[in-house]
């Protein structure tokens, strides 16, 4: 199975190409998708519609794992996050990829086996769990690759449900 992990955010949004075969998981890409702040939103967002569309061509990935909107006590943030997101959706729908979401708590739970691991941790453990000879950075694109294998973590009867709008 390849799984195509996704960390949304306008400024940098990361990515990560896991393949999973039975419990062995191994990073095939990874990397940033970065815009220009000076760029106008639309733009931008179609340059992640795009990116991600040329990661989905090039990979064919069986599932897209996205980190979950987190609004917190920043609105601007959260807006900007989702309307990364959107663009990210967008260009699997497009594609007809299914698409789950997942919390960070999730994703470092899954990881890290805590849902507040610090972002070092979480760093960490996606270079151990995919045996890479060191953290995979920028922080973005760990983060893509933790929500990548959080997916493949999931059991069939887990993805099943959540497939059918039932949290886990």
């Amino acid at each position: 199975m390849v799984i195509l992990g996704v960390d949304p955010g306008t400024a940098s949004t990361g990515f990560g190409v896991v393949t999973a075969e039975g419990s062995r998981l191994r990073s095939v890409e990874y990397g940033c998708i970065h815009t220009d702040a000076h760029t106008p939103l639309e733009e931008r967002l179609a340059a992640i519609a795009r990116a991600i569309d040329a990661l989905i061509e090039q990979h064919a990935p069986d599932g897209l794992a996205v980190e979950g909107v987190f609004v917190g006590s920043n609105a601007r943030n959260a807006l900007n996050i989702g309307q990364a997101r959107g663009a990210v959706l967008t260009a699997a729908g497009l594609r007809h990829v299914s698409v789950a979401e997942y919390t960070v708590s999730e994703i470092k739970t899954a990881v890290c086996g805590f849902g507040r691991a610090e972002k070092s941790q979480v760093q960490r453990m996606v270079g151990a769990v995919l045996g890479l000879p060191t953290p995979p950075t920028p922080d973005h694109a760990a983060d893509a690759l933790a929500a990548a294998i959080c997916h493949a973590s999931q059991s069939p009867l887990a993805a099943s449900l959540r497939k059918a709008g039932v949290r886990t």
